[in-house]
């Protein structure tokens, strides 16, 4: 046996991760999936009186993730695919991390109504996956193309009681082996055409978005019945808007509950508090009364602020993996030609300056001193045993020049996944073994000051 076959089977037993170091990577995001329309229609936003790009004002407050929903055919003709390309560059270029949110419909998708895109309506159950995973692999694609990958991709918004209806409905009588393999089948098509449109230099993350943030009931039900369909993925998304999700206390306990149960990644998808109870169009606002607010959170800007830094500490928490948050809407402003039903829940005021809650964002007194948020790892690849593709994955607490390779039992060096510097993050890569023969392989990754080595079985 050759000295380095020697080594990497030495490294398998004596190989350690070095100690973590702390790493402040909370996501500060924003979904302005409205705001095209708003500017179209003659939406302008301020900071200090003077006009400026929304963007840029999110920016320039500490944002640093934009998330945009996106719709097959909608009769407005706003988030489709065409706008969601054209926005996606605009994201990329501020310098703004990019989250995309299949809905699967024309229109709004969640708990209450998950429609069909029209045009899939007839179409028979395995048409419908073939859809899901053409649509996916074009979008994701044509993002690849333009230099725009998201970070992390949604497959359906708030998919609670399942999507696209009623094939892939979990609900109610829907509530059976049957319906949840149909809804598996449908998201394992959807994961599919996200993986198959990438190479294995791109880093993009999944996240299964459902509500009910603060219910931790009806969480563990879904994710439960998820993990008996062995679907992959990465991140659980929670919607959570405390006049129909429960307490603060709720979310806290739910949040730590799903960590140690499920061990993945969660991230506050979707959540909003407003800063009046007033309004400024004929549009009937969602939130107007006192008795939806959080007892010690007022309807004003401060309450707002307050707010929105609570949610950030939650991430401090030792004992969950919060990621960070994503404000809905906050530049839903009404406009003389376009109303909002969310306009006390934006993060400008009814003239379209920007409010000082927006501040909490660019607070540094919320800090991650969570150890192992990121810290060096290489972890086991999945799946193993294996035919004839895995992912590996690793992390980093900081930015390094990465080298992961695969070699054979013999000690030959089989392929280079990763020869370039890394970000601070999780990394996931897709390992193509088709045409390697049947055996044991290791691979290992190299950093300044940290190496480690793993094994894993192919077996044809």
């Amino acid at each position: 046996m050759t000295f380095l076959i020697k080594y990497l089977l030495s490294l398998l037993i004596l190989a350690s991760i070095l100690n973590a170091q702390e790493y402040n990577n909370i996501i500060k995001g924003i979904d302005i999936s409205s705001l095209q329309q708003i500017e179209d229609n003659n939406g302008k936003f301020y900071q200090n009186g003077i006009e400026k790009d929304p963007l840029k004002i999110f920016k320039e407050n500490g944002i640093n993730t934009v998330r945009l929903r996106l719709w097959h055919n909608p009769q407005s003709g706003y988030n489709n695919f065409s706008k969601t390309l054209i926005f996606a560059q605009r994201i990329k270029n501020m310098g703004l991390n990019f989250i995309l949110d299949f809905h699967y419909s024309d229109s709004w998708a969640d708990p209450s109504q998950q429609v069909k895109p029209n045009k899939w309506k007839e179409l028979t159950f395995n048409e419908l996956k073939d859809s899901v995973y053409l649509y996916t692999k074009f979008v994701v694609g044509s993002l690849k193309q333009q230099n725009t990958i998201p970070e992390i991709i949604q497959i359906g918004n708030e998919i609670t009681c399942g999507f696209l209806w009623d094939d892939g409905k979990i609900c109610d009588t829907f509530n059976n082996e049957e319906q949840w393999n149909k809804f598996s089948d449908l998201i394992k098509e959807g994961i599919r055409g996200v993986n198959e449109s990438l190479t294995n230099e791109d880093s993009v993350k999944i996240m299964l978005h459902i509500d009910n943030g603060g219910n931790n009931e009806i969480c563990r039900w879904f994710l439960d019945n998820l993990n008996k369909t062995e679907i992959s993925y990465d991140i659980i998304g929670l919607s959570y808007y405390p006049w129909w999700h429960g307490s603060l206390d709720d979310l806290k306990y739910n949040i730590n509950d799903l960590s140690l149960r499920y061990d993945k990644e969660i991230i506050i998808a979707e959540t909003a508090y407003p800063w009046t109870l007033n309004w400024n169009d004929n549009t009937q606002n969602i939130i107007g009364n006192s008795d939806q607010l959080l007892n010690g959170y007022p309807a004003s800007v401060e309450g707002q602020k307050r707010f929105i830094a609570e949610l950030l500490k939650i991430t401090t928490n030792q004992n969950n993996k919060l990621l960070g948050l994503v404000y809905w809407e906050p530049a839903w402003i009404s406009t003389q030609s376009f109303g909002s039903s969310w306009e006390n829940l934006a993060l400008f005021d009814f003239k379209g300056e920007v409010l000082n809650s927006i501040k909490a964002f660019n607070n540094n007194t919320v800090k991650v001193n969570k150890e192992n948020r990121f810290v060096f790892e290489l972890n086991q690849n999945y799946p193993n045993p294996f035919n004839p593709y895995t992912n590996i994955k690793y992390s980093l607490p900081v930015s390094k020049f990465v080298i992961l390779k695969v070699y054979d039992i013999l000690g030959n060096e089989i392929s280079i996944l990763v020869n370039e510097t890394k970000e601070p993050g999780s990394y996931e890569i897709k390992f193509d073994a088709s045409d390697l023969p049947s055996g044991i392989y290791f691979y290992s990754i190299n950093t300044d000051g940290y190496y480690q080595v793993k094994k894993m079985i192919l077996a044809k």
